[in-house]
């Protein structure tokens, strides 16, 4: 099992939808953000991409110095990125980080915003031209690595290439790991035929479980396994009341205004993903706990005012940890997941639900250190000294 965490390259809050409690994102703050995920064991980070966040490319690169194991899944965009040059960006990218590059595959949902960066192409072209994309750009990298390899052409229906090369490999082979997440029957070919890992925002477990079910036997007619992960925030505490408490504090500033508003604006866009996202709290309509919560401990809330992943995990470290264990079930291995804030929620997540799951990168960094899971032994006290005596485990031993 993979965690990541979260990059708010397009703003945080204690509160959805408002100014109050909101902090200023610069390059300070997401560096807190990283090195927390770095230090806590988190896999890597998603870089958010659109109109809304800071350069994903340019953040990604800045965070490099400050980190030293953090992965940094970041976009490529077809109709914004020609894939040649997302192939020479990936590579150095990679290269300068020592292998620690993951490629998203954005396709995009929102027209207006599509039109704005010069793209536009409807729903099922989008798709075409981003089949299109990722198999030149998959191609050329492939090639890279034999210095024999003659150069690419490739002619289709949006993008062409005439004697496309790589000179300088990435370190990854064949490619840096290739993520893609999208609902529809397109998003779903594309998926089977040539990414990864497919990921899915977070629906309940039956739902995601036909989503997983169907991208595997597209798959198996390529003669290709695909793994899976899911999209989701967290709101976790040390106990199911107060996780509630959270939950409901951070769209306590919201009023029907905000909620119509954004709504209308998420209406408006050609995703299936979106639309599935909005359907579960009926476009706004379900404003209380009991109708958020869509399945046990999955709650809507978050959908209706941001877009994209709109629901989120809450409960006490168990119930959360459960939950996750079942979509483990489903055949999930990537989790990649959010909070808010960003920083301290993902200092509660790895505190109270990182010793109840079995992570790699816990292993990793327990092997590096020769020590024991669960848990290892800090080089300075364990929580603060107890009574001048000792740290607290070893108190509590003695």
């Amino acid at each position: 099992m993979k965690v990541f965490w979260f990059i708010p390259t397009h703003g945080d809050s204690r509160y959805l939808g408002t100014g109050e409690g909101a902090r200023q994102v610069d390059h300070a703050y997401l560096t807190q953000v990283a090195q927390a995920a770095d230090r806590l064991g988190y896999e890597g980070v998603l870089i958010p991409t659109g109109r809304s966040c800071e350069d994903p490319w340019v953040v990604a690169a800045s965070l490099l110095p400050v980190t030293q194991r953090l992965k940094f899944l970041v976009a490529v965009r077809p109709g914004l990125h020609q894939p040649s040059l997302a192939a020479r960006m990936a590579a150095t990218f990679d290269r300068l980080s020592g292998g620690r590059l993951l490629i998203n595959l954005v396709t995009g949902g929102d027209q207006a915003e599509l039109e704005g960066d010069g793209v536009f192409l409807d729903h099922a072209a989008r798709y075409e031209q981003s089949a299109e994309f990722i198999r030149i750009w998959r191609e050329i990298i492939a090639r890279s690595h034999d210095p024999q390899a003659p150069a690419y052409d490739y002619e289709g229906r949006h993008l062409s290439v005439k004697g496309a090369k790589l000179l300088y490999p990435p370190l990854q082979q064949p490619y840096p790991p290739v993520y893609f997440g999208g609902s529809s029957e397109a998003a779903h070919d594309l998926a089977a035929e040539q990414v990864d890992t497919y990921l899915t925002w977070g629906e309940p477990p039956a739902q995601v479980a036909k989503k997983v079910a169907d991208v595997k036997a597209r798959a198996s007619k390529f003669n290709r396994t695909v793994k899976f992960g899911i999209r989701l925030h967290v709101i976790v505490r040390e106990t199911e009341q107060a996780a509630w408490a959270a939950a409901d504090d951070l769209i306590s500033r919201l009023d029907d205004g905000i909620v119509a508003k954004a709504q209308a604006a998420f209406a408006k866009m050609d995703s299936e993903g979106q639309r599935r996202m909005a359907a579960l709290h009926q476009g706004g309509k379900k404003r209380d706990r009991a109708s958020l919560e869509i399945s046990p401990n999955l709650w809507a809330g978050v959908g209706l005012v941001r877009g994209g992943a709109g629901t989120a995990l809450v409960g006490s470290p168990q119930q959360v940890a459960a939950r996750i264990e079942e979509y483990a079930a489903l055949g999930l291995d990537t989790f990649v997941l959010s909070g808010y804030p960003h920083l301290e929620e993902a200092y509660r997540f790895a505190e109270l639900v990182f010793p109840l799951l079995t992570l790699d990168t816990r292993q990793r960094f327990a092997e590096a250190a020769n020590t024991p899971l669960p848990g290892r032994p800090l080089s300075g006290p364990f929580g603060e000294v107890v009574a001048n005596i000792d740290a607290p485990a070893r108190v509590a031993a003695q």
